[in-house]
């Protein structure tokens, strides 16, 4: 793969899910590069049919080498149905020149001509955020977009914009933002306000996305997470308008509210969806924080001059035309999202993302964020012959599997269709196929709406519910179910696969991560975890602790707590960032990561006036006092290395291999660790699995050195102890709480881990050896999960999704050893880790006790002075 010449041509697939036809819509698409084979993105070009299109890329991720790892494709394709597209290498001389968006920015504006039209972004209290004129038009009125935002007491803000910034620069497509806070007449600030605008040459349609962030503090008494707890915000209405002057003349207005369905209307229009229209529209999963469900009716309600229908659920695409003027407004994923609301009136448009038409204020929780997409057309789109049609199902766009796998940046990818393991491909397709889907799961209570969509059901958490209506359980991103997802796309680009994706990184991004610098450290930012094990999360939502739930069997209150390490995932939405350029995926990996180094940082406790030691939050598993290989280690690991790969910064890379010394050495006494107790211990396999990511990226990053010894030897000293100790957890029933099909889906982790010491060791007769334990392992968790009903539950299905594909890699791969450290390393002896707090609270014990000494003696001075008076 050092060859420049490696590649010639990288094909690329585009699908959309109706037949129309497409002219010029535009597409992104992250493609993975071969290390060494590409160093200058200027050399390739598109083309389609032989003919050559107008080609945008931006590098996203490097190897070590320099060359490309990750690049962002972007272009305009002229498709019906599907169409193949071709990347080719090419001479200077062949280059095709672009005509395309121009920008250009002053202090407090941002001017984005596409061709079409001109754009204005301004940061000028009082004035429109965006202004649109028409080039070459006769009449120059502008189309201008306002934002406004009524709370609980229908007090009225309006944005005032701190920063403008242009986050991708390109020819055929820039993005654009604003980032600042909502503010009344006083200046008292409601909430962030982040606004992202897409621009398209040739185009004066925007992808426009609006968020809202509540930065304040959550109040979590007792460790307790509830809806009506302090630090929220109560919404009554928010919306953005377009809107164009209009002197004479008729408007007329169409409103598609599904596909296949158009109605004409020339006065007002609206249409609002209250509930997801589905069986169980009104769920208890829609509690507010009076543990009510405020949802009217099911479906949607569409209004337009004296006439009035109800639907289910509507995806609307909105247009009004005026001589030569046009407006339009498309939002996808309205009714999954509810509950909005699009309105038209002669001259405007109006989105409400918050609508006012709801029989409740909308809570947002400290720490929570609500991000809405539209697009907003401000002239005549001619992508689709339908207005907008092409927003309500963009294109997708893919290389094939077996580019994916080629490149190995996924380590041990092959294609699906290559992979003879039948039954786990079973296991796996469960999630999309079958009557037991994450649809299914989805349509069981209703994961819908702004809060929910996206999240899967932790329908494994059920076990010992009773009653008819579903126990309420959201799994979020435990064991990085985004990740998963991605994996299983890219062996087989099933566009359902990068859907669900799609929507689990939006909700983890907006809801499970704790957006707020006002806490305590170790929540700062941090993500929360599932709702607790086997109860309801009534008014808890998605943060993990709910108040009044009962544990069952015992009865037991949940216990509290909050964002901890043990449920850190970054990977996934590392992935995202790659396959779509999505510039918030980016941010919240490289957030999580900085949340590792901030929890475990004493200099941020109140508990520094005593030791600025290491708190050990980064490293505990299970328990504070425990810092040997376990969950909590692992992900902080995992999470760290993501954060070095995206931005480089050295720390993230030196605080791993902290952790990694503080919990593991390669003359560890293992017995110690207990490692037998399946039910306290399992995790320290997940720790292996996260040396192994560790080893492979030094490998990645030709550092070759004394910690990748070290390592190594530690992998190796523990998986020698698998051998001659490691077993099908389901074999000890008895030692486990709940012996659940969850247990058959974690032995998959030991067949990872076998196959990958096969490659560290030098040793081929012991290589062969590790290899039958995977193959043992491998065939088990598989056979066993087939046999078992449950086997479609939520755990286990995101289980298979990340565990289990890279066998067929290692089996295609027996030759291929990980190189070995030259010399001999002394490694010295292992170290006690000793936390913060158990350091701080001996030296309080020791001052009180020297400062109780020190008044004794005084009073006997005291005494033996007055006796001598």
């Amino acid at each position: 793969m050092s060859s420049s010449e490696f590649w010639q041509t990288i094909g690329l697939n585009v699908e959309a899910n109706d037949p129309s036809k497409r002219k010029n819509e535009p597409l992104t698409c992250g493609i993975p590069i071969p290390r060494g084979t590409l160093f200058d993105p200027q050399s390739l070009k598109l083309v389609q049919r032989e003919v050559q299109i107008p080609l945008q890329t931006t590098i996203l991720d490097t190897w070590q080498d320099g060359s490309i790892r990750w690049l962002l494709l972007d272009w305009q394709a002229t498709y019906q149905g599907n169409s193949t597209f071709q990347i080719k290498r090419h001479t200077s001389q062949s280059q095709l020149a672009i005509q395309g968006i121009v920008t250009s920015q002053s202090n407090n504006q941002l001017r984005v001509d596409t061709g079409n039209g001109v754009f204005t972004l301004n940061s000028i209290r009082g004035n429109p955020i965006l202004t649109y004129i028409k080039n070459n038009s006769p009449q120059q009125h502008p189309v201008i977009g306002n934002l406004s935002v009524l709370d609980e007491q229908r007090q009225l803000y309006h944005p005032i914009i701190s920063q403008i910034e242009i986050e991708l620069s390109g020819l055929l497509r820039t993005v654009c933002s604003f980032r600042g806070h909502l503010v009344d007449s006083e200046n008292r600030v409601l909430c962030d306000l982040t606004l992202r605008f897409h621009f398209y040459a040739g185009s004066s349609t925007t992808r426009t996305e609006i968020t809202l962030t509540n930065s304040r503090k959550a109040e979590h008494p007792g460790g307790l997470w509830d809806l009506g707890n302090g630090g929220s915000i109560y919404l009554r209405d928010a919306s953005l308008q377009i809107s164009i002057s209009s002197n004479s003349g008729q408007w007329n207005g169409s409103i598609s509210p599904e596909h296949g369905q158009t109605q004409h209307f020339t006065s007002h229009m609206e249409l609002y969806q209250e509930s997801s229209g589905g069986e169980n529209w009104n769920s208890s999963n829609h509690v507010n924080r009076f543990g009510e469900v405020p949802l009217r009716f099911r479906g949607y309600q569409l209004k337009y001059d004296k006439i009035s229908t109800q639907g289910l659920r509507a995806t609307p695409s909105l247009v009004m035309h005026h001589e030569e003027k046009s407006l339009g407004l498309t939002v996808p994923e309205f009714w999954q999202r509810f509950p909005q609301a699009v309105e038209a009136k002669p001259g405007e448009l109006t989105y409400r993302f918050i609508p006012r038409q709801t029989a409740d204020v909308l809570e947002l929780q400290g720490g929570e964020q609500i991000t809405h997409c539209c697009y907003l057309a401000f002239d005549r789109d001619t992508v689709t012959e339908t207005h907008l049609d092409w927003c309500r199902s963009p294109g997708h766009a893919a290389a094939t599997p077996e580019w994916y796998a080629s490149c190995q940046v996924v380590p041990c990818l092959t294609p699906r269709k290559d992979d003879p393991h039948t039954e786990y491909l079973t296991l796996v397709d469960a999630a999309l196929d079958g009557p037991d889907t994450l649809q299914t799961k989805r349509e069981a209570i209703d994961e819908y709406g702004w809060r929910h969509f996206g999240d899967i059901y932790g329908d494994h958490e059920a076990v010992f519910h009773q009653g008819p209506a579903p126990l309420i359980s959201h799994y979020n991103n435990q064991y990085d179910a985004v990740a998963g997802l991605g994996y299983q796309y890219l062996r087989s680009t099933d566009s359902r696969w990068l859907h669900e994706m799609k929507y689990l990184v939006r909700h983890v991004i907006d809801i499970d991560i704790y957006h707020t610098d006002q806490d305590k450290s170790a929540y700062n930012h941090g993500l929360f975890w599932h709702t607790f094990h086997y109860v309801d999360a009534h008014t808890g939502t998605h943060r993990s602790y709910p108040k009044d739930a009962r544990v069952p069997p015992h009865g037991n209150p949940v216990p509290g707590g909050g964002p901890a390490n043990e449920q850190n995932y970054a990977a996934g939405l590392m992935l995202h960032f790659f396959l779509t350029g999505d510039q918030a995926s980016r941010r919240a990996a490289l957030g999580l990561a900085q949340w590792v180094i901030d929890m475990d940082d004493g200099n941020k406790t109140v508990f520094r006036w005593l030791s600025r030691a290491d708190t050990g939050l980064a490293s505990k598993s299970r328990t504070p006092e425990y810092h040997g290989p376990g969950r909590g280690a692992a992900n902080s690991i995992s999470v760290l290395l993501d954060g070095h790969r995206l931005s480089r910064s050295q720390n993230f890379l030196d605080k791993a291999e902290q952790l990694i010394r503080r919990c593991i050495h390669p003359e560890d006494t293992i017995e110690k660790h207990q490692l037998l107790d399946a039910e306290n211990r399992w995790f320290y396999t997940m720790f292996l699995q996260s040396l192994g990511k560790y080893l492979a990226y030094k490998q990645e990053l030709n550092q070759i050195d004394k910690m990748y010894a070290y390592a190594r030897a530690s992998l190796l000293h523990y998986v020698r102890w698998m051998v001659l100790h490691e077993y099908p957890y389901l074999e000890k029933p008895e030692i486990l709480e709940y012996p659940t099909e969850t247990w058959a889906a974690q032995d998959m982790r030991k067949c990872e881990i076998f196959n990958l010491a096969s490659l560290y060791c030098s040793d081929e007769k012991e290589a062969e050896l590790f290899r039958s334990k995977a193959d043992f392992f491998f065939r088990y968790s598989t056979s066993t999960l087939l046999a078992m009903p449950t086997r479609t539950l939520c755990r286990p299905v995101v289980l298979m999704l990340n565990f289990g594909f890279s066998h067929n890699w290692y089996r295609m791969n027996t030759t291929i050893k990980a190189p070995e450290p030259s010399g001999n390393h002394a490694f010295g002896n292992p170290l006690r880790f000793v936390p913060q707090k158990v350091i701080a609270l001996k030296r309080a014990k020791l001052i009180v006790a020297t400062v109780g000494f020190t008044f004794l003696i005084l009073i006997a001075m005291v005494i033996y002075w007055l006796f001598r008076c």
